[in-house]
């Protein structure tokens, strides 16, 4: 469901208070270039809900499903978090940015790899497993009670530790002179910026999230 299909029902009325309050979850095709959060702000202002969240962070890069839930189904939302993921994704060659993503500021290039499918089939194998990744500064992880994408915004970066995550399958869907495209099967936590910069720099170059 859109914003705009969400919208077209119409605000509740007073008598749907109630009803509105039992909870509910709904599925939200989230488009590019805008945050969760506002997602969430939209949900809450269309349907008259006080309590509202999501299940899950997508980057603002990110199109796709995000849930919703709002009233007594918020008290569900770790359970359903728990659940694994799946992405699609596109990795650019021959740069990397502040954000890992199209949408920063480059801080790296370099030349563009010289790759066949069969080497690049074998270093995505060698990302399955259980794995340690560490987060990136623009993401919504906290330190000392602010948000990483805070100090990120100020040009402050701050030590990260590493993080175990899963990663059930990342296979090769397409693969050119400038880009990768790829879809993995994940657990939570899994960040596929830091993902697509990683494969990138096993296979040579640097690399950033065209799209996802």
């Amino acid at each position: 469901m859109s914003l705009s299909v969400l919208a077209s029902a119409g605000v509740p009325h007073d008598a749907d208070a109630e009803l509105i309050a039992q909870g509910g979850l709904l599925n939200i095709c989230k488009p590019s270039g805008i945050t969760s959060f506002r997602i969430v702000k939209e949900v809450r202002r269309i349907i008259g809900a006080k309590k509202v969240g999501h299940c899950g962070t997508l980057d603002p890069l990110a199109s796709g499903v995000l849930l919703i839930v709002y009233g007594k189904a918020t008290r569900f939302v770790s359970s359903l978090m728990d659940g694994g993921k799946v992405y699609l994704g596109v990795l650019q060659f021959g740069t990397r940015t502040d954000t890992g993503d199209v949408s920063g500021k480059t801080i790296e290039e370099s030349p563009l790899p010289s790759l066949n499918r069969m080497k690049v089939e074998k270093v995505l194998r060698e990302f399955t497993g259980v794995i340690e990744q560490t987060p990136p500064m623009y993401s919504a992880l906290k330190h000392q009670g602010k948000r990483l994408y805070e100090y990120a915004r100020k040009g402050i970066s701050v030590e990260r530790a590493p993080r175990k995550i899963e990663i059930d399958s990342l296979d090769l869907l397409a693969l050119n002179e400038k880009t990768l495209e790829f879809r993995v099967v994940c657990s939570k936590g899994t960040y596929v910026r830091t993902l697509a910069e990683d494969i990138g720099r096993q296979l040579g170059s640097a690399a950033t999230l065209l799209s996802l």
